[in-house]
């Protein structure tokens, strides 16, 4: 049987609720896919109280659970998976933003030791990328295609995607065609919730037809200076 739709048949809604993971040991640090920390005591709390809100707001209808492979991610989906019998997906393309040579370092440290790489980074945090780090362009197009994908296969679910700061802002940008310098001006705290409803089948990028944005904010324009991720 043909992959085409039926006359007037709609194309499923597929909804994906990203969660980014609690608090880190360690505390707020650069932390991309190098830095693999796992979750505090109290990053446990924010998420289990994430899930619990969702939970008695009737927001926790999971189909299946898709993670980062970190382990700040990752071991939350894995008690989640068990508790709730749902399927996981561990998902490599939505692992962190690589930040080269700044992993590890305090928020506070980058403009000490790296003062040069901070400068440009300021002024243009897409393509001043400190050195080491993951290009942003190649970044938005593993994390996109990995949603494009799930979104296919799993499409008419609700599905929780727990992942990090700048996957969550470059799933945001993703749905909405935005430009890619917006992806830094998206503040996201930990366990924050962004929820995304879209028909994806008929066209390359998703078309949003409802969003949910819970504890995490879009910063207007003039641009301010980068959010950082972690």
């Amino acid at each position: 049987m043909s992959g085409a739709q039926a006359p007037g048949q709609s194309d499923a809604v597929t909804h994906f609720d990203l969660m980014r993971h609690g608090e880190p040991r360690g505390g707020r640090l650069y932390r991309g896919d190098r830095v693999d920390d796992p979750l505090s005591e109290l990053g446990w709390v924010q998420m289990r109280d994430r899930v619990e809100l969702c939970r008695q707001t009737g927001q926790d209808d999971w189909t299946a659970i898709i993670s980062s492979p970190l382990s700040r991610c990752r071991a939350f989906a894995e008690d989640l998976s068990l508790a709730r019998n749902l399927p996981l997906h561990i998902e490599p393309n939505l692992r962190e933003i690589g930040f080269g040579v700044w992993e590890g370092l305090a928020h506070a440290e980058v403009p000490e030791v790296y003062p040069e790489q901070y400068r440009a980074f300021r002024a243009d945090p897409v393509h001043g990328r400190p050195e080491g780090a993951e290009d942003m362009t190649a970044f938005f197009e593993r994390v996109s295609g990995a949603l494009r994908q799930w979104s296919a296969t799993l499409a008419g679910q609700r599905v929780l995607v727990i992942g990090h700061a700048v996957v969550m802002r470059a799933a945001l940008v993703w749905a909405t065609e935005a430009p890619l310098r917006s992806i830094t001006q998206i503040d996201t705290e930990y366990a924050s919730l962004l929820s995304l409803r879209w028909r994806s089948q008929t066209a390359p990028l998703p078309r949003v037809i409802g969003l949910q944005n819970h504890l995490a904010s879009v910063k207007p324009v003039p641009m301010p200076p980068p959010v950082p991720p972690a």
